[in-house]
């Protein structure tokens, strides 16, 4: 499957069979992830891997609304993956934020990383949701996360127990402007 067939087909899954997913068909799933552009080449991003049954019902007490249909993707899927990143090291040059984004660049670099993982599942036949709507502090504890890092985002992965429908998006013209911001092309 091509890249532009992997972002179209990629949908946020939430019900997962119980089938185990290997470490080799994990393996090139977290290779993408390594492969991703960051500031500087900093790579200050971190993945934990979690199978325990135990440790992926105690993230899903981290939600903070109980409505959340990935909690029971976390339960349920065989994988979990933790994107985790070291903090100020991401836009800082000589221990200072060069940029307006201050000290959160590293949401960017988590990101674009998530973004090839999920893109990488997907042409494995696996299923993600990306899940950001927990207490990251809780979910660092429950995880070991060492001050200095922090998570950022959440994946549970498995084979799809279900195929999502596709979701409206906006048509380019819409969001794609040429020279100025509204500036539609002429």
């Amino acid at each position: 499957m091509d890249v532009l067939e992997a972002i179209d087909r990629r949908k946020s899954v939430r019900a997962f069979k119980n089938t185990p997913v290997d470490d080799r068909t994990l393996a090139p799933i977290l290779e993408a992830a390594r492969q991703a552009p960051s500031w500087a080449n900093t790579q200050c991003w971190r993945f934990i891997v979690v199978r325990d049954g135990k440790t992926r019902f105690a993230l899903a007490d981290t939600a903070v609304w109980a409505n959340n249909r990935g909690i029971e993707a976390l339960r349920k899927a065989p994988v979990m993956i933790a994107a985790c990143a070291e903090l100020n090291r991401a836009g800082f040059r000589d221990g200072k934020a060069v940029t307006n984004k201050g000290e959160y660049w590293y949401m960017f670099d988590v990101a674009l990383a998530m973004q090839n993982m999920v893109l990488a599942a997907e042409a494995a036949g696996l299923g993600t949701v990306y899940l950001g709507a927990f207490d990251a502090d809780k979910a660092g504890a429950v995880l070991g996360v060492p001050e200095g890092n922090c998570v950022v985002a959440m994946t549970p992965l498995g084979y799809p127990d279900e195929v999502p429908a596709g979701r409206p998006r906006k048509a380019l013209t819409e969001i794609v402007f040429y020279e100025k911001f509204g500036s539609p092309k002429s």
